[in-house]
């Protein structure tokens, strides 16, 4: 599937505060818990405990997340399909859209039961 612009906008405008809950009963159905979802989404974002929760609580749109966000350098690594859309052939242009769909496959792979130190990827030597 091809993104957007209004599809990528459309996203950019969603608050992040109302998503973050749908990530948490997602993961704590499966046995994975809120301290392993802050992990993954501080490992893509740089964010800490206290950032994301301020973020949270000022309700800021994916947009302004990802744009106060310093991006992992080995985000790049992620790649797979997440509802339709391949995260590697996704456009730059669509940024705040390819960044939201890194942060799904990685809380995928945490639902999923995938190892923790296979999920925070790493450059292979």
């Amino acid at each position: 599937m091809k993104v957007t612009a209004e599809k990528n906008e459309k996203v950019a405008k969603m608050i992040f505060a109302s998503i973050y809950p749908l990530y948490l009963n997602r993961l704590e159905k499966n046995g994975r818990t809120k301290e392993e979802l802050n992990q993954v989404i501080q490992w893509l974002t740089g964010y800490n405990t206290e950032e994301l929760q301020t973020l949270i609580e000022e309700k800021v749109t994916f947009k302004t997340f990802f744009q106060k966000a310093t991006i992992h350098p080995n985000a790049y690594l992620i790649k797979g399909v997440v509802c339709g859309y391949r995260i590697e052939d996704i456009e730059n242009q669509f940024q705040v859209y390819k960044q939201c769909r890194q942060m799904e496959k990685l809380i995928d792979e945490l639902a999923k039961g995938r190892k923790m130190e296979k999920i925070l990827r790493e450059e292979k030597k």
